[in-house]
């Protein structure tokens, strides 16, 4: 089995408008911060930021799943598999993880320092 290793564009603009919010990092009008939050709106964007946050977990789960069994077929020559391939779906596994992992400490972060303060 031969996997195309292409890397995709990071579209920042999508990114932002799935995240609900303007180009500049301000929420849209009729978002979580506006008075029509009994609208659904709000359920919308706590939908939107869980279903981003699974289906990026799920990206880098599927990477390192990815490179593993790549590395299996490499140890049992496969013919089909180049180590140039394994090596390259490798270390996109070992960043996706490492971003993940920064998300997860600056979420972390993020929390203990709401939770430190006064009120």
């Amino acid at each position: 089995m031969v996997m195309d290793v292409k890397l995709k564009p990071f579209d920042f603009a999508a990114a932002v408008a799935r995240a609900g919010l303007r180009a500049d990092g301000t929420p849209i009008a009729g978002g979580l911060g506006s008075s029509s939050a009994t609208s659904g709106t709000a359920g919308a964007g706590k939908a939107g930021f869980g279903a981003a946050l699974t289906d990026a977990l799920k990206g880098v789960s599927d990477q390192q799943n990815t490179a593993t069994w790549m590395q299996n077929e490499l140890q049992m020559d496969n013919p089909t598999v180049s180590l140039e391939q394994t090596m390259v779906t490798m270390q996109k596994a070992q960043i996706g993880f490492q971003a993940a992992i920064s998300v997860r400490n600056r979420l972390v972060q993020s929390y203990t320092d709401i939770m430190n303060m006064q009120v």
